[in-house]
């Protein structure tokens, strides 16, 4: 399950994306003779270290860098705060790309770097908790210099009701005035959609209950999932997502001094250029870098994987909270919910898909962050009295947490 209360299909994704691409040797490479230490940088095209001085000064050359990121692991955050500045160093004429955030969050981003913002009212004017939802904290460090050096924040995604419904309805069904201004994705490369079926297994996995999802998916029949109709949905829905945030980091390519673009994206969307680089590709920004952190890189590194990789180690997890396990919107009367995730708290307390939540701990909800910031002040075995409406009645339920949060 996605880390904050409000998990969207994006991000659910997102996670079984990062658990598949977390240890991006899936296939036999160039070799590295063995498993490399931490801090260390490697070639995956020929298995050899490499500097940072010479990674650096390769991907400065580059029109658009990817930095890839799984997204609640605090050591990755760390590293793109070096990357970006070396990269500023290097080329100061630099624009950090955000992932987390749709265009519409764009003035709120314009006045943070100028000064205008509190870190508090830029978290709740950019609604990140309600639309990301990964922790904050563990950005600011980037936001921070980016405000500190004027370097220009761009919000590179597009609202996640329109990923969902080319989920749902399929890209063509899609009406043109409802898209964004997000132009025809080029295909998917075969390769991604050989990804995005394990992905999607593991997702089907993930909706079933399974806690290990990508374990439980491996036995699945990948043709079968290819035959799937709501498979060919879900390839398009993603392309949507690497779509959108390519012609974001194109636009911001084609200002005035034609800046480096560096964007901050999930490893799924920058792992062999299959996402967000191949529609940049098909954009007319052919000279994009990937750079990704990785747990360990051994023998079976993928040597087309990215141009290099940084070995982190296991890395640190942002602190575990507390979740509710629920799909959730605002609505006129309190916040409804869209979706319970199995053997979640939420199932457990009783709460049902179409409930509305008027009230927790004894406050009244009006909107998803009154919510979020409810569930995110629970302690481990709290117990958290909620009232929904439910058929024109008021229902009182109890969701109890566990011991301890994972």
């Amino acid at each position: 399950m996605a880390p904050a209360v409000a998990m969207t299909m994006c991000r659910a994704v997102a996670m079984v994306l990062a658990f598949l691409a977390a240890s991006p040797g899936a296939h036999a490479g160039a070799g590295v003779a063995a498993c490399a230490e931490a801090g260390t940088w490697i070639d995956p095209a020929s298995g050899s270290t490499v500097t940072v001085d010479r990674v650096v000064a390769a991907a400065a050359k580059r029109s658009a860098v990817l930095l890839g990121e799984v997204h609640d692991d605090a050591d990755h955050h760390r590293w793109q705060l070096f990357m970006l500045a070396a990269l500023h160093a290097q080329h100061p004429n630099i624009v950090i790309g955000l992932e987390m955030l749709p265009r519409r969050a764009q003035p709120v981003l314009d006045a943070w770097v100028a000064g205008a913002l509190t870190p508090e009212e830029l978290v709740e004017q950019s609604e990140w908790t309600e639309l990301w939802g990964f922790d904050a904290e563990i950005y600011l460090p980037i936001l921070h210099f980016a405000r500190q050096y004027r370097v220009p924040l761009v919000a590179l995604n597009v609202e996640r009701s329109l990923v969902a419904k080319v989920g749902e309805i399929g890209w063509s069904a899609v009406p043109g005035a409802e898209r964004e201004g997000v132009s025809d994705p080029t295909p998917a490369a075969d390769g991604y959609v050989d990804m995005l079926a394990r992905v999607y297994a593991a997702k089907q996995a993930l909706a079933s209950g399974a806690a290990a999802p990508v374990e439980a998916a491996e036995g699945t029949d990948l043709s079968a999932v290819r035959a799937d109709p709501a498979f060919a949905r879900f390839v398009e829905a993603q392309l949507t997502w690497d779509r959108a945030m390519a012609q974001a980091i194109a636009a911001a390519h084609g200002t005035a001094g034609a800046p480096l673009v560096v964007a901050l994206v999930g490893i799924g969307h920058a792992e062999h250029r299959f996402g967000v680089a191949h529609q940049l590709a098909d954009l007319g920004v052919g000279e994009t870098g990937v750079l990704l952190p990785v747990p360990q890189a051994c023998e079976d590194l993928d040597p087309a994987v990215a141009d290099a990789v940084f070995v982190t180690g296991d890395g640190e997890k942002a602190a575990a909270k507390p979740r509710l396990g629920v799909v959730i919107e605002t609505a006129a009367s309190g916040v409804s919910v869209r979706e319970v995730a199995p053997n979640s708290v939420a199932e457990t307390a009783g709460i049902e898909a179409g409930d509305v939540i008027a009230m927790a701990a004894g406050v009244d909800v009006h909107t998803t962050a009154d919510l979020i910031a409810i569930v995110r002040r629970q302690a481990p075995g709290t117990w958290l009295p909620i009232v929904v409406r439910r058929d024109g009645a008021a229902v009182e339920l109890v969701a109890k947490f566990p011991v301890a949060f994972e």
